[in-house]
């Protein structure tokens, strides 16, 4: 009697197995064929949630597959561990971040091989180990040898909560930090920056290269990359008294065939000039006021169309250059330092935001622009001056049409890259007035962090050099252990750390004391798990070359711009660098589903999370492996059933008994050598089709489908036990199929198909080394199909017919079979879909 399934002591048997054989430890082997699968290392924030679970179980199901498919398969693991979450966590709890953080490391590692996960061990990179994050100030060196880092006093976002600056894309669209979800504010500090600007137009087109990325995610990086074509203007600014100056401010503009509509002028309470222009005027009272309400509102809050428009006169102007006419110059909350110039010309029958401005402060909107089919048009074709101050329209009006009261452009056909765009800019452009331009949405990325927990700037302020380097020999910059962050402390409040000598004139000076962007940690950690452990160079350029990029990362939709956008952009850096010859870190991109229950997202906050491991305790690692990939497609939101994960352990245990049974039998020897029955064909054709599906199901993600067609072929084997009795079976044929489901069911359930492998079946060596079993076409291919036959879309009858048999034997069998539904009506059609149904159309 075969003994029942017991996942408690399997499972901990082959964990242990397999870490003391290092069964997953892998090196590179040139001429066999790798392929690289990385899940986005996990933040140690505690308990793994199953989110993870997921996650993790999708990467590891592929991974094994190719692994038994022929493929050296690189899966590493390794945690983001530097961060605000940590330090925060840390306050909380009265410890030190390092404590909590490799506390959490620890745990999370034992919960990862309580699921099974294959992972590279030997592999290992922790964001916050020092020989991880030295490599990190060496590549803020090489970036900054490249003229990509910046330092630069600006307008930033700052989290009271958190007490540090944020990077634009932290700032969630109602203003809120990511983290901590506080309402973000505007500070003027100065700081560090990676010029990822640089690399913008790269970024953009190199999209179109991944092809084997969701266009959701291409579409989010595109829109936030915001490339725009238009022209720059340079509008003379006027003095005090209204004379014009040498002196001019610029701005970019998508439509410079609208400029004989500007009848206002914006700055961004931020502009530089907005102080200079109303300083000790009667003006800087109303200005001020602008300013500093501004100053408490997000750039997302800002640039919001339902946001209210406020704006003060400055008492100046500009000259228009295409008109002479002088133009009243505003401050106002709408226009944004970081897009642009800080500058707009203000155009209100044409900009709906423009259009409400100046129906609120009774500013001229005179038409420009009018369609085609407007009756205006009829009005204004040939005017060449302005007749009209005052469109008569309740909105405005931002697409295409012909150009009035435009001077000698009137009549010229307009819109985003028309005729009157370049007419306008060319003449612009003669008078060295405009110039043909590009702009781009993305801005620098803010990378310094005033907090503890998190990788030293490696630079060092000294007041005769000024800004020197950390020469390489001196690194790393080691973070010291003994800040106290529960008294708020940081590396500022540390002189240990701070006071140095400059590394040019040997004189007193003062290290850096913020700290870098999590994020930086992330953008290249990828590459770090092809030579974890190489401690002369960041990695060997032919380890990566037989690794990367990486042919399939899997993670959350939420890392759409953040990560990917910035691993993206040091990539191409690396490139450039020679320390690769790749330009995109991912080949292709997965992002997967939430798992939910009663339609919401689990969260501690909503009390509807599960606990993996009250679910290991019941059911198991593997069966919580193979219900959350069965549950849903890993793209889609999964809802979370217990009576599905019950449903799914039974299953388990039913294939536990099938290949017991099985073993037992054939080793009896009760059974035939070869029956060629048509039961045993049956059998044999359904093997080598789940074999197909199983095998195309998981290199297109479809892995619930995949454990679907298992549950099939379960069911085909246990059709055919309970048709062919014991002493007739063919032996064979069942040993074949319990070693294929068994090796079928490895990726998903990898320990209960190691002990049905090694010790049920008897078999040497792990079933995860064993080649994936080969499917078979013709061995699938149904010597007789059955097919449906419908009648105007009904089902009528049903045949069975050779599978090879001639379409046209076919109809006339379907015809026989549905004539008494033929009888007195005319057949007008009749469709054929091999192997599944006829269709009769009649009239």
């Amino acid at each position: 009697m075969a003994r029942s399934y017991d996942p408690h002591s399997i499972e901990p048997k082959w964990q242990e197995a397999w870490d003391r054989d290092g069964l997953y430890a892998v090196s590179e082997e040139p001429g066999r064929p790798s392929y690289y699968v990385l899940e986005m290392f996990p933040y140690p924030s505690g308990d793994i949630h199953m989110g993870h679970v997921r996650n993790y179980t999708i990467g590891d199901v592929v991974a094994r597959q190719l692994t038994m498919g022929g493929h050296k398969v690189l899966h590493p693991m390794g945690w983001d561990a530097f961060g605000l979450p940590a330090e925060n966590a840390a306050i909380k709890s009265q410890t030190h971040p390092a404590t909590w953080t490799y506390g959490n490391i620890e745990k999370q590692t034992a919960s990862f091989k309580r699921m099974g996960f294959s992972y590279d061990w030997n592999r290992k990179v922790v964001s916050s180990d020092v020989d991880y994050y030295r490599w990190g100030q060496w590549i803020f060196l090489k970036f900054w040898e490249r003229g990509l880092v910046e330092r630069k006093s600006s307008p930033v976002n700052w989290c009271p909560s958190c007490k540090t600056v944020l990077a634009n894309e932290q700032v969630l669209g109602g203003g809120d930090c990511w983290r901590c979800h506080s309402q973000v504010e505007k500070r003027e500090l100065e700081q560090w920056y990676f010029k990822i600007t640089e690399y913008a137009q790269e970024l953009l087109d190199s999209l179109d290269q991944l092809a084997g990325w969701p266009e959701r995610v291409k579409t989010m990086q595109a829109n936030w990359i915001g490339r725009s074509e238009g022209a720059e203007v340079d509008f003379t600014l006027c003095d005090a008294e209204g004379e014009p100056t040498d002196r001019t401010i610029t701005v970019f503009t998508t439509r410079p065939d609208t400029l004989f509509g500007c009848t206002f002028f914006l700055l961004a309470p931020e502009h530089p000039l907005v102080h200079e222009l109303v300083h000790e005027t009667e003006y800087a009272g109303p200005v001020r006021a602008v300013v500093d309400a501004a100053a408490r509102e997000t750039a997302v809050e800002r640039a919001s169309g339902e946001a209210e428009k406020v704006g003060a006169f400055t008492g100046r102007y500009v000259v228009n250059p295409v008109n002479g006419e002088k133009v009243p110059i505003w401050v106002s909350n709408y226009v944004l330092m970081e897009y642009g110039t800080g500058a707009v010309m203000a155009v209100p029958c044409g900009d709906q935001r423009d259009f409400e401005f100046a129906r609120k402060y009774g500013l001229a909107i005179p038409p420009v622009v009018v369609a085609e089919d407007d009756t205006l048009l009829g009005e204004l074709r040939d005017q060449r001056e302005r007749v009209m101050d005052d469109v008569p329209w309740d909105v405005a009006y931002d697409g295409p049409g012909l150009m009035v009261q435009s001077g000698q452009f009137t009549g010229t056909p307009t819109g985003k890259g028309g005729e009157g765009m370049r007419a306008v800019t060319e003449w612009l452009a003669e008078r060295g007035q405009g110039r043909f331009s590009v702009n781009f949405r993305l801005r620098d990325w803010l990378i310094s962090r005033q907090r503890y927990w998190g990788n030293p700037i490696p630079a060092i302020h000294c007041a005769a050099c000024g800004l020197v380097p950390v020469p390489e020999d001196q690194l790393p910059v080691v973070l010291p252990s003994d800040v106290d962050v529960t008294k708020g402390e940081t590396l500022a409040d540390h002189p240990e750390f701070y006071e140095t000598t400059c590394p040019k004139c040997g004189g007193v000076a003062r290290r850096e004391t913020d700290t870098m962007d999590t994020f930086t940690c992330s953008s290249w950690y990828y590459f770090r798990y092809a030579d974890a452990r190489n401690d002369q160079a960041i990695w060997d350029k032919d380890k990566v070359d037989y690794w990367l990029p990486v042919d399939q990362y899997i993670g959350g939709i939420e890392h759409a711009i953040l990560h990917l956008l910035y691993s993206r952009f040091f990539t191409k850096v690396f490139r450039d660098m020679g320390l690769c010859d790749f330009g995109e870190p991912f080949t292709n991109l997965l992002t997967q589903g939430m798992v939910r229950m009663d339609g919401e997202v689990m969260s501690k906050s909503k009390g509807n999370v599960v606990a993996p491991e009250d679910m290991i305790a019941e059911y198991g690692a593997d069966t919580m492996r193979a219900y959350i990939l069965f549950m849903a497609p890993p793209d889609k939101d999964l809802e979370w059933s217990f009576e599905g994960i019950d449903g799914m352990y039974r299953w388990l245990s039913r294939v536990w008994r099938l290949v017991a049974e099985t073993a037992e039998e054939t080793a009896s020897g009760c059974g035939v050598a070869a029956s060629g029955d048509e039961a045993a064909k049956t059998l044999h054709r359904e093997m080598h089709r789940v074999i197909g599906k199983v095998t195309d199901d998981v290199s297109r993600f479809q892995l619930n489908t995949s454990i679907a067609a298992l549950m099939e072929l379960t069911n085909a084997a246990y059709d055919y036990r309970n048709s062919v009795a014991q002493g007739e079976r063919d032996l064979p044929l069942i040993r074949d199929v319990a070693e294929n489901l068994t090796k079928l069911l490895a990726p998903y359930v990898p320990h209960m198909a190691e002990e049905l492998w090694r010790e049920i079946l008897g078999k040497d060596g792990s079933v995860h080394q064993q080649e994936w079993p080969a499917f078979d076409a013709s061995a699938a291919a149904a010597d007789v199909v059955e097919m449906a036959v419908q009648i105007n879309g009904k089902v009528r009858a049903r045949i069975s017919v050779e599978a090879d048999m001639q379409e046209e034997h076919v109809i006339e069998v379907a015809l026989t079979a549905a004539s008494k539904w033929l009888e007195d009506v005319e057949v007008k059609k009749v469709l054929v879909v091999a192997g599944k149904l006829v269709s009769i159309v009649v009239g």
